[in-house]
């Protein structure tokens, strides 16, 4: 009789412990060291959730930046990667090298990868999965491209912009009605400086808004799970 009572008060005692176990896990998750290595055309600015975790070192001002950034942060799961990303222009028209013979639009373009510091495994790429919200669309028509004088607002070079949603990088932000990232190639956003120094997991895709051409900034959400 004995036994039987001591067997089961340490079966109590075990399972106690093993509840509190549990509930120190989910209360404290673990933290890992994560590695992003990203390059975008022309800069960035990532956040994990609400919080800021590295600014594009070249800034926005600067019309030729094809810099790719590589880092450490610590994080727990989930993750809520969003990034503010832009493409460089003069002004509201959303051209690039204005009074000069390369006057043109720009294009963007966006790849990252997330890896796990201590097992090596990717974590969090930039693909179709990621959603997009345009904040700035220049010009609205292509020929501003063309005109000799262009001024934002005027003629042919309309531009759109809104401001950030409001909460938008909440992890609770509903992006329903935001668009998924659309891919591009290598070959048609032409990576320069930067892009080459990194070996990109093939899952890793260059990503931005459907007009590569006429959406200047674009705002990124991601989500990802780290097992």
């Amino acid at each position: 009789m004995k036994k039987l009572f001591w067997s089961a008060i340490a079966i109590v005692f075990l399972t106690i412990i093993a509840a509190c176990s549990i509930a120190a896990t989910q209360g404290n998750p673990t933290k890992i060291t994560i590695r992003a290595e990203i390059w975008a055309d022309n800069w960035f600015a990532l956040y994990n959730g609400e919080t800021l975790i590295k600014e594009d070192s070249v800034p926005i001002t600067t019309e030729r930046s094809f810099n790719a950034e590589r880092f450490t942060f610590e994080a727990t799961s989930p993750l809520q990667l969003n990034f503010i990303v832009k493409d460089y222009k003069a002004n509201d028209t959303g051209l690039e090298y204005i009074g000069t013979p390369r006057q043109q639009m720009g294009d963007g373009g966006l790849i990252a990868q997330f890896t796990d510091l201590a097992t090596g495994k990717v974590i969090a790429v930039t693909n179709e999965n990621a959603v997009i919200f345009v904040i700035h669309k220049a010009p609205l028509n292509t020929a501003c491209a063309k005109e000799s004088s262009p001024v934002a607002g005027q003629g042919s070079c309309t531009f759109k912009t809104m401001p950030e949603p409001t909460n938008w990088k909440s992890p609770d932000f509903n992006d329903s009605s935001w668009t998924q990232a659309s891919k591009f190639t290598a070959a048609q956003v032409n990576p320069k400086e930067g892009y080459f120094e990194i070996t990109w997991n093939p899952q890793a895709q260059f990503i931005w808004s459907s007009d590569l051409l006429a959406d200047n900034t674009v705002l990124v959400r991601m989500t990802s799970s780290i097992k």
